[in-house]
């Protein structure tokens, strides 16, 4: 999520300047808040609080001075002592936390401190674990034990299953003219949000154009064997009765050696042209224009294909590119409605 607004926040109004192509009027990001491991694991554990990690990523993604704040707020502390491999953003949003006793307050008045360039929302302020179910029927709970277990999940829960969003977050659902899922790990980053108590109902009244961004690589321990459509037919499961208007998948290359990289890792692209044959020509009838769709478990989903990798020491999302696609496939939307543009837009 924080690659998809680190592109998208170039793109959104300030004090009502004007920018070259399409303009993000409102963003709002919902973050997941089960992640129960390394630092954010140990706060939760023992200052009763919402895991800081996945919210201070995305806080950093949105800041106004980046690289400043990027190297303050995720810089972990070394030593053996207590702070040992504690992030200095989790822990500033731990204090903030411990001063208003409220950990959304936290999360507002750091976005005043960062000047970020939108709204991050927790997907729920309950204490939540993650539990899978694996195809054997043994049962996993917490995030981190997840991946780690390497079964194949045949289901994921939450506990306590009745926890409920904010209302700022079925506000922002009702008004959006876009909602993004993905880019991020499917079971454990993508699909908890949904879990949450009338999410669904919510995206299923909205009219928004609902898009996945499929991941660049399979993961382990989750999606080690999942195509393109197995990630696609997993998400719609989740997302029902709300359904997909489109897919954003990848066919940039990926070098020989990162591809050998991620395989000894027990992971491999979702790319390449081998990956898209599937694809066919969608429907005049579909919510936007697109060359190919996906049919998956009867649902004709327009896709739209671009070269989006950006290679480091990863292989990961390049912020820019994605956030190109993401507001032309809005664009795409608009040609087949009389609609002014100023997009409000969900990133989940």
């Amino acid at each position: 999520m924080a690659t998809l607004l680190r592109g998208l926040k170039r793109h959104v109004l300030d004090d009502g300047a004007q920018l070259p192509g399409q303009c993000i009027e409102s963003l709002t990001a919902v973050v997941t808040v089960t992640d129960d491991g390394g630092s954010s694991g140990r706060l939760r554990e023992e200052f009763q609080m919402l895991p800081p990690g996945d919210i201070r990523n995305c806080l950093v993604a949105l800041s106004e001075d980046e690289r400043l704040f990027a190297r303050l707020f995720q810089y972990r502390f070394p030593g053996q002592g207590s702070v040992r491999g504690h992030s200095f953003g989790n822990l500033f949003l731990a204090a903030l936390t411990g001063i208003t006793g409220d950990f959304v307050e936290a999360i507002r008045l750091c976005s005043e401190v960062l000047a970020i360039k939108g709204r991050i929302i927790p997907s729920t302020t309950a204490d939540v674990t993650l539990v899978a179910e694996l195809d054997d029927g043994f049962l996993i709970r917490g995030e981190s034990k997840i991946s780690a277990a390497g079964g194949r999940i045949q289901n994921i829960a939450l506990d306590p299953p009745d926890c409920r969003p904010l209302p700022e977050t079925l506000t922002a659902i009702a008004e959006a003219d876009l909602i993004t899922f993905g880019p991020g790990s499917l079971f454990t980053s993508v699909i908890p949000n949904l879990l949450v108590s009338g999410f669904t109902e919510a995206l299923a009244a909205s009219d928004a154009l609902k898009v996945y961004v499929c991941n660049l690589m399979t993961q382990p321990g989750e999606t080690a064997d999942f195509s393109i459509a197995d990630h696609v037919a997993t998400l719609l499961a989740a997302l029902a009765p709300a359904t997909l208007d489109a897919v954003i998948v990848n066919h940039g290359p990926i070098s020989r050696a990162a591809r050998a990289r991620y395989r000894r890792e027990g992971s491999r692209p979702l790319i390449g042209r081998s990956a898209i044959r599937r694809l066919r020509v969608p429907p005049p009838t579909a919510r936007i224009a697109a060359d190919k769709f996906l049919v998956v478990d009867h649902h004709r989903i327009p896709v739209i294909t671009a070269d989006l990798v950006e290679e480091t020491e990863v292989v990961r999302h390049a912020p820019e590119k994605l956030a190109r696609v993401v507001l032309e496939v809005y664009e795409r939307r608009l040609a087949r409605m009389q609609r002014k543009p100023g997009l409000r837009l969900v990133v989940r």
